[in-house]
């Protein structure tokens, strides 16, 4: 399939996108590759009408809360590295427990250095210094690096890591799951499409869930963004494994380096705005929870995106003080405040949740200020 110029935004013709929104207010399970495409490459008031109509759906679905997670981002390679400059792991996870957090988020591989069984015992130590903190952990790669360095499959590195307190996987890494577009943003060979289905298969079989992700933006297509919504929803029909789908831009700054002399512009606001439209409407009955990746956006653009279709703004990234740094979006920690403007300018009501999106305990809750509308 053809690969498009970085970031090079598409615009349908008026007339498709008007029928095509006309069709997708009656019937969204009933709309061909050809009305999604167009719907996709929507402007103007028909953007803003497909927008509409996506946050009806939302509305309908969830509610009028805004939800989020109080969590801590850890970076793999930093904890595990047993630098004498990085505090021990369990302390910077009952900091976090101390300050709020019922979720760790951790991503990143381990040194090649690490011991063999490294991955499990960063699960063993976390789980015993916050028993009841709910560990968000290893992105595919580093699953099936886990895998290899113990000798085992894949499931049953996921089993005893489940065991050992590991919650549920990061369904990141995903990128487009096109072999071409992957191995563009590789500049060669790119892990299969396959290995990261039958991974995260694997983990929601053993009983974990997953997020499922879509990295666009880039080289991508808009057939291939169809493509990709379509595998992800096929995936949740088979396992009923995702919590929620996240749609993440590709900023031109975390570009692969082969790509970096390309890469010189961002996606259109235009083309957010539309994709997080478009994937409410593709997934209704697959998908309750659209995210916003809000450190990729502008405040504007959040909010917008949460005004067409999105219903969570997930977590607030907290730094702590023993190590603000540790982890991989260190310093974008989105306070509580900010949250109750937002739901107050959007007409929605804050609501923590956990990462399963059930209520924490009354002895978790952040307290909200609480903002006249």
């Amino acid at each position: 399939m053809v690969l498009r110029e970085w970031a090079r935004d598409a615009h349908a013709t008026v007339q498709a996108v008007r029928a095509a929104v006309r069709h997708v207010a009656d019937d969204p399970s009933s709309l061909g590759d050809d009305e999604w495409l167009a719907l996709l490459g929507a402007s103007g008031a028909e953007l803003d009408e497909l927008c509409a109509l996506a946050d009806d759906a939302r509305r309908t679905i969830t509610g009028d809360e805004l939800t989020f997670v109080v969590n801590r981002n850890l970076d793999t390679s930093v904890v595990g590295s047993g630098r004498p400059d990085v505090p021990d792991v369990s302390d910077l996870v009952v900091e976090a427990w101390e300050l709020g957090a019922t979720e760790i988020c951790l991503q990143g591989p381990l040194s090649v250095d690490a011991p063999t069984d490294g991955y499990l015992r960063l699960v063993d130590t976390i789980h015993a210094a916050a028993p009841q903190m709910h560990l968000h952990a290893f992105r595919p790669p580093e699953v099936r690096d886990a895998a290899t360095r113990m000798g085992v499959s894949v499931t049953e590195f996921l089993r005893r890591a489940h065991a050992a307190g590991l919650g549920s996987v990061p369904g990141t890494a995903a990128q487009i799951l096109d072999g071409d577009v992957r191995a563009h943003l590789a500049g060669g060979a790119a892990p299969p499409v396959a290995e990261w289905v039958s991974t995260i298969e694997a983990a929601h079989q053993v009983g974990m869930f997953s997020t499922a992700t879509m990295l666009y933006g880039h080289v991508e297509t808009p057939q291939h963004q169809l493509d990709h919504l379509r595998a992800l929803c096929e995936m949740q029909r088979r396992t009923r494994g995702f919590s929620e789908l996240i749609l993440m831009p590709l900023l031109p700054e975390n570009a692969p380096p082969h790509l970096r002399e390309v890469a010189t512009t961002p996606v259109t606001r235009r083309e957010t705005r539309a994709v997080h439209a478009v994937a409410r409407l593709l997934t209704l009955g697959t998908f309750d929870h659209i995210q916003v990746a809000w450190t990729k956006h502008d405040a504007d653009t959040t909010e917008a995106l949460l005004g067409g279709g999105a219903d969570d703004i997930g977590g607030l990234l907290i730094d702590g003080d023993l190590m603000p740094d540790a982890g991989q979006e260190a310093g974008r920690v989105l306070g509580v405040d900010a949250i109750a403007d937002l739901g107050a300018r959007l007409g929605r009501n804050p609501r923590q949740r956990t990462t399963g999106y059930a209520d924490p305990p009354a002895q978790r809750l952040t307290p909200i200020p609480q903002v006249r509308r």
